[in-house]
């Protein structure tokens, strides 16, 4: 969707030099607080639990395990593991409202009950955060009736350093180069399903709650008080929040993360309660993870010598130029999927067959076979209608990768819906590790045994992350 030119002018009116406002904020917190935070969790014994609404929320982390489904069993597995975190993929965010709250309320329920059986508690995450796109407050406020916390206060965290977005005076920023764009003047904002227009968090809770709350009630966490106050300023803000309310924190670092989580763990362990709606950024923190380097090529552990595999159904501009560059790449073979084909019963299957034969010829000939939706924005009457058509293509790539008969070295699936419905419809994982990040903000999963492709790496790319030639790099990567 192109800015008019007057549109275009209103919006350099609110643009901003990343520069001149970093510059106004206060030193950083001098003190690291990770050891702190460590500390703290292993003397809790308290898991983190992170429900993923779409499967990019391991951008940060490493080393942890991702769920595909949620039985009692399975969820009473991981807490009683050695692994401080897991992340649940519950993929909400390409359902309608209904089957998101209905989802999370099972989800919920079960965990509940996974816990009392073995007696560990646990702190649940919703990492929502898609430039501020999803389920909110629905999805949230079905998980806190399953698990009886509707009275908790909800802590908002967008900042996600790795997609370059932070959030300042209240405001939340994409930053384009130096330039910081309120996010409501982002094309995320014109999303067909979970657009917005608010930019000021507090805001953008009023529109999202159709009033329910209201701006002037939600409650902030400022850069001054995570700067200047530290750990005991922030423990002190959020003891103090009344039930049923709404906090939305200030970052703009790693740091200013560390003093949020440290004064909440305090919080807690003088008997508070939270529900933490949040970026990507926030789950490395709160969960404890240290940061480590970009996994390297010996570390991704590709060991086929077929050809990789990148499946493509996110249409934003940035993954449009994106896949431009990757198939400039010379060992790169294009399948290009017509969208609208896959909308209409009558070509439907003749578009699949193709797709899913060429891809099998290209990989077995040691070529990266690159299979994407061709580029048009479809969208429907309504949010929902439009999440139906979004669901349709996505459940056409399952079907051609379904089709595909060779082991690919490696797949790269673009898009959070395209990359959950790859690996849970056409790859059949259940449970898969978190190994780390190809490039900043980009995870790579290892495929459990009970996948299509056991052990194979998975790269689940986000679609609006990355430069153009991401994709390419990617690809060279791999070799």
């Amino acid at each position: 969707m192109q800015l008019t030119a007057e549109k275009q002018a209103e919006r350099e009116k609110t643009v901003h030099s990343r520069q001149v406002l970093f510059a106004a904020l206060p030193p950083e917190w001098p003190e690291p607080l990770l050891p702190r935070i460590q500390d703290h969790i292993r003397a809790s014994g308290r898991k983190v639990v992170v429900l993923d609404d779409d499967p990019t929320g391991g951008q940060t982390t490493h080393n942890l395990p991702v769920l595909t489904e949620w039985s009692v069993t399975a969820l009473q597995t991981e807490l009683v593991g050695d692994f401080p975190c897991f992340y649940i993929l519950t993929n909400t965010r390409s359902l309608p409202l209904a089957e998101a709250q209905a989802l999370n309320a099972e989800v919920g329920c079960n965990l509940a009950q996974a816990a009392h059986r073995c007696g560990i508690d646990f702190a649940v995450v919703c990492r929502g955060d898609s430039t501020l796109r999803g389920h909110y407050p629905g999805e949230i406020d079905a998980l806190a009736a399953a698990i009886d916390a509707t009275t908790w206060p909800v802590i908002l965290v967008p900042f996600f350093l790795e997609g370059e977005r932070f959030t300042l005076d209240n405001v939340h920023y994409v930053a384009e180069g130096d330039r910081l764009i309120p996010a409501g003047e982002t094309q995320y904002a014109r999303d067909a399903a979970f657009g917005y227009r608010a930019s000021d968090l507090r805001e953008w809770v009023e529109e999202k709650t159709a009033g329910r709350i209201n701006s002037a009630n939600v409650q902030t966490i400022s850069a001054h008080d995570l700067r200047h106050g530290g750990p005991e300023r922030i423990c002190a803000l959020l003891r103090a929040l009344p039930e049923r309310s709404v906090c939305a924190a200030n970052a703009a670092s790693y740091r200013d993360l560390e003093v949020l989580v440290a004064g909440l763990l305090d919080a807690e362990s003088q008997g508070s309660c939270f529900l933490c709606r949040t970026a990507a950024s926030f789950v490395r923190v709160r969960a404890g993870i240290a940061p480590r380097p970009l996994l390297t090529r010996a570390e991704l552990g590709a060991k086929e010598k077929t050809g990789g595999l990148f499946v493509i159904g996110s249409y934003v501009a940035k993954s449009t130029a994106q896949v431009a560059a990757l198939l400039n790449q010379s060992q790169v073979a294009e399948i290009k999927v017509n969208a609208q084909a896959l909308l209409h019963a009558e070509t439907r299957d003749k578009e699949i067959t193709h797709a899913a034969e060429a891809a099998t010829a290209q990989l077995a000939s040691g070529r990266t076979a690159v299979i994407y939706t061709s580029r048009e924005i479809i969208t429907g009457a309504d949010s929902e209608r439009s999440l139906q058509i979004g669901k349709a293509i996505s459940t056409g790539l399952v079907s051609i990768v379904s089709g595909i008969d060779t082991t690919p070295s490696y797949i790269v699936a673009k898009g959070g819906a395209t990359a959950s419905a790859v690996a849970t419809e056409a790859l059949s994982v259940r449970r898969a590790l978190v190994l780390g990040q190809i490039l900043p903000g980009v995870p790579v999963w290892q495929l459990g045994p009970e996948s299509c492709f056991p052990g194979t790496p998975y790269v689940v790319f986000p679609g609006n992350v990355g430069g153009e030639d991401a994709l390419a790099r990617t690809a060279e990567i791999f070799g």
